[in-house]
């Protein structure tokens, strides 16, 4: 029904070929389009750039969302590259372990802050970089969980964090909208990612999830990147502001 053929996507969080980041990556290049995709550090490239050749990523360059510098070249090398950007995906999301197996009432300050920096506050740097590479319209996604918005057993400080990125993403799209730029949360069921496995007894979240859901089936890396690519389509374009829950009714549930 959509084609993305010549349109521009960049994808922030690819960490191996299980996470979010990567199957939105994919999808966005089955329906054509043209992809940047990051990496966090020598370590990660490993991983990482193998993955982006296979996509055929016209842009494969290092972003560690705390390094304004390389923040500023990245953005700089897309606009080089391809003069605009259509689509940014952020899947970025970190807390220190202290902090997300403990009380949240016990989260360091310091802690705190890192978590709200890296898992929220780096959506609104990258968005605040494409808007200018955005002068016809475009999209932007985070990646949320129902942590956000219910107390979600040993989700700790991420929850916290997790209800500001969607109330960040309302307000930049509220922000937005006259320029037609959206602004999305994708909101998965749990999944086996690298990510979730530092959440303590995370398995057993994932078993309560395929047993109770409407579908009993769990979320995957396609169901949301298939989402995603809906959403960065032009089909979508009267849609911003709004959580998206991609997890075959989970979240419906009491």
């Amino acid at each position: 029904m959509f084609d993305l053929t010549g349109h521009k996507a960049l994808v922030v969080g690819v960490a191996n070929d299980q996470s979010i980041a990567y199957g939105c990556a994919k999808a966005f290049r089955a329906q054509g389009a043209d992809l940047a995709i990051t990496y966090l550090n020598e370590r990660a490239e490993a991983y990482v750039r193998p993955l982006a050749e296979q996509l055929d990523a016209e842009i494969i360059a290092p972003l560690d969302v705390r390094d304004t510098e390389q923040m500023d070249g990245l953005f700089s090398e897309v606009e080089a590259k391809w003069g605009r950007l259509d689509t940014l995906l952020h899947s970025i999301a970190f807390s220190k372990k202290e902090d997300l197996h403990g009380r949240v009432i016990d989260c360091s300050a310091d802690g705190f802050s890192l978590a709200m920096d890296v898992s929220v506050h780096s959506f609104l740097r990258l968005i605040k970089r494409a808007e200018p590479l955005m002068p016809h319209g475009g999209t932007c996604m985070t990646v949320s969980f129902m942590g956000a918005q219910k107390v979600v057993e040993n989700y700790g400080v991420m929850g916290p964090v997790k209800a500001a990125l969607e109330a960040a993403t309302r307000y930049a799209a509220a922000e937005l909208g006259s320029k037609g730029i959206s602004v999305h949360a994708l909101s998965p069921g749990p999944l086996k990612t690298r990510a979730a496995s530092g959440i303590a007894e995370f398995d057993a979240l994932l078993n309560d999830a395929a047993e109770r859901a409407p579908t009993h089936q769990l979320a995957t890396i396609d169901d949301v990147g298939a989402y995603a690519a809906f959403l960065a389509s032009r089909e979508a374009f009267n849609v911003t502001g709004a959580v998206h829950p991609i997890d075959g009714g989970y979240s419906i549930l009491g």
